[in-house]
């Protein structure tokens, strides 16, 4: 189970107190505001925006919550002008970090990200340092259910898809980047709606962290992940299976 499954299965945990608090409502309504206005409003001719739309039906989002972000991005409502940008750094122990940000103010941002980074005992890193470890996939997760794993893979690999994770409490399929819309569909199509489909960023390698060092990286990947202007954080972190149970324990 790769260390990217893991980290997944740690958020899938924390998902519904996330929730709760209206933080990933917050996430989705910026990404689907940048999704219209780049590709307009109709999710039928915009990929990116039906992607992120399914998103938010898995997270329970409220359907004026979604009108509203589409109708801010394609400018029937005001709102205001969020601009992407990434960075990297490195967590205790060498533990390599990319975080995608979308806001409204990158001053403001940046400084958060700097503060969180060193407080963790961790380092900024210029562009390209940490991001030659990592390549951009498309992921696609389904609830595991009643469905089989022979059956998911078949279906996955008939639309396009290049491998399945099997592990963990979900299927998770991926996909080449440019593909990520097109085999998304193809499943909804034949009955296995996506709970999410998105872009990532897997590592080529990994590093496993001693156990003193495995706090900083974690409360560092929270923070992070917890502050509202960051959309995505990937990391090469690989954590045992004795580790996971540890964290998924507290």
């Amino acid at each position: 189970m790769s260390g990217h499954s893991k980290w997944s299965t740690i958020k899938r945990k924390k998902g519904a107190l996330d929730a709760k608090r209206g933080k990933i409502f917050s996430r989705l309504a910026k990404e689907i505001t940048v999704a219209a206005k780049i590709g307009g409003g109709d999710p039928s001719a915009n990929p990116r925006l039906r992607t992120v739309l399914n998103s938010a039906k898995s997270a329970n989002m409220p359907n004026d919550n979604i009108d509203r972000a589409i109708k801010k991005g394609t400018g029937e409502l005001p709102g205001v002008t969020y601009e992407d940008s990434r960075y990297e750094c490195y967590g205790a122990a060498g533990v390599g970090i990319i975080v995608d940000i979308l806001t409204d103010n990158k001053r403001r941002t940046v400084a958060e990200i700097r503060h969180l980074v060193n407080k963790y005992n961790g380092s900024m890193a210029e562009n390209g340092a940490v991001s030659w470890n990592f390549e951009e996939k498309g992921i696609i997760t389904l609830p595991k259910d009643n469905l089989g794993e022979e059956e998911v893979f078949d279906k996955a690999i008939e639309a396009g898809a290049e491998d399945v994770d099997t592990e963990g409490d979900w299927y998770e399929i991926t996909t080449e980047p440019t593909e990520l819309h097109t085999v998304s569909s193809a499943l909804e199509d034949m009955g296995y709606p996506p709970e999410e489909a998105k872009l990532t960023m897997l590592p080529k390698t990994t590093i496993e962290v001693e156990s003193n060092h495995i706090r900083a990286v974690l409360n560092l990947l929270d923070s992070l992940e917890d502050n509202d202007d960051v959309q995505d954080v990937y990391h090469n972190l690989e954590m045992s299976d004795a580790v996971l149970a540890e964290v998924m324990a507290e």
